[in-house]
């Protein structure tokens, strides 16, 4: 009898083994195969319970058999009826089966009447403790449908390395929650707002973007006002770049003039943005990277006033008509608040790109992400500094996600800028006159 008890033991010990390397080897096959279908029958056996404490039923009334009390035999038994009537019963959502994902699994639910997905939204974190996983988040595709994705473990715990690039003016810089990429495009969305803190990753989000365009054919225009020290390793692939105020105030002055002048050549071409034009007469994208945004707006005394608003405007001009003319704008800053001016702000409506690490006041987050969620707002506020790279991000599908950015280092970034150097195009060049005339095939 010993003898198969230790056999058992050893084919359990085996098995437990086994199952282990095939979960820390090959993990994803491990899911679909064993995980998910536990999962899958956790989910669905407890679905009622689980919406019952998280308060997604509702009250039906039901025709029921129902037990009532009758006379008491003399035996002292209590004879009892079933009576068909109608009862409240607590009814729960309907839920298809759980399909599995690349991080954990998505399910479908028929809202009941009355509810909306901000229901679901309001406690996702509830749910997500339910079922024992990392997070669930909640999307709606249709009325009447809401979507649960959950995901068992953080995905941003590790980040690969930063992809190349393989389409103009678009860059993958780091991973989403869901797993998926995270991508800045720059045609999608052509102007950007970036906040966070020293040490947060707003640097590394910059090299990152760097590396993805260098090898493009783009201009690349750099404001850095902390005297050059961050975007001066970079130059070599910059067309222009800009280290004080008075320097930005130039930049700025060139980049309307340079809008303006291919506002003409559209206007000539019958085009409404440079895309439409042909192949021959297409000036090439302008990507304006600002570093220190605060910088342009604080003023030390009344004689700074005037620069100040020229700076501001011809900045909010560039936000405003850029887009069009391929201009586009990707701004840093650790303070974005509306103390600055009403400049900021005014920016800030035009940049439809936002992404917050964290940051060190609640005002910058709620510059940054207060009119888009609040949870998105409450969400920022609670990055730890252990964590640098992770951001919230307004996704190009109108959502927002948790987001980390591929770790890339100055001298990673450095060295791109130094092998691509021959992609950057003189800032002259850029500035020249664009054709007044259009082709013969044009003309014609």
């Amino acid at each position: 009898m010993s003898d198969q008890l230790y056999t058992v033991l050893g084919v359990l010990a085996a098995v437990a083994a086994g199952l282990w390397a095939w979960h820390r080897w090959h993990y994803r096959s491990f899911w679909l195969v064993v995980g998910f279908p536990i999962m899958a029958i956790t989910v669905r056996a407890t679905w009622r319970k689980v919406a019952l404490g998280c308060g997604l039923t509702k009250k039906r009334q039901r025709f029921w058999f129902t037990t009532v009390p009758g006379l008491v035999a003399s035996t002292g038994v209590v004879r009892v009826k079933r009576k068909f009537q109608r009862i409240a019963v607590d009814t729960k959502p309907f839920m298809w089966l759980p399909m599995p994902t690349r991080h954990g699994w998505r399910v479908t639910l028929h809202t009941l009447e009355g509810q909306i997905p901000a229901d679901y939204a309001d406690v996702a974190e509830r749910l997500a403790h339910s079922w024992g996983v990392h997070a669930v988040r909640v999307t709606s595709d249709k009325p009447g449908r809401v979507r649960l994705a959950a995901t068992i473990r953080d995905p941003l715990v590790k980040v690969d390395e930063l992809p190349p690039s393989t389409e103009l003016l678009k860059v993958t810089v780091g991973r989403l929650e869901t797993g998926g990429p995270w991508v800045v495009d720059f045609k999608t969305v052509p102007h950007w707002l970036n906040a966070g803190a020293t040490q947060s990753g707003k640097s590394n989000l910059a090299n990152a973007l760097i590396v993805g365009l260098a090898p493009q054919p783009v201009a690349l225009v750099g404001f850095d006002l902390k005297g050059g020290v961050e975007f001066t390793p970079y130059a070599p692939r910059l067309s222009a770049l800009a280290t004080s105020r008075a320097e930005c105030g130039g930049l700025l002055d060139d980049l309307v003039a340079l809008m303006t002048d291919r506002m003409g050549v559209c206007r000539m071409a019958s085009a409404r943005n440079i895309w439409q034009l042909p192949p021959a007469m297409r000036p090439v994208p302008v990507v304006v990277l600002v570093d220190e945004l605060a910088e342009l707006y604080l003023m030390a005394d009344k004689s700074e006033k005037d620069e100040i608003a020229k700076t501001s405007t011809a900045l909010l001009r560039v936000a405003q008509l850029g887009r069009a003319f391929g201009i586009y704008l990707f701004c840093c800053g650790q303070r974005i608040g509306s103390d600055l001016g009403p400049g900021v702000t005014a920016l800030r409506a035009q940049c439809s790109g936002r992404i917050c690490h964290r940051v060190n006041d609640p005002e910058t987050a709620t510059m940054t992400l207060g009119d888009l969620d609040p949870a998105a707002l409450d969400s920022a506020r609670a990055i730890a500094a252990e964590t640098p790279g992770v951001a919230i991000v307004a996704s190009q599908d109108g959502q927002w996600y948790r987001a980390r950015s591929f770790y890339v280092s100055e001298a990673a970034a450095e060295h791109a800028a130094h092998t691509y150097a021959d992609h950057a195009p003189p800032w002259a060049d850029v500035m020249a006159a664009q054709p007044h005339q259009a082709p013969d095939s044009q003309s014609a």
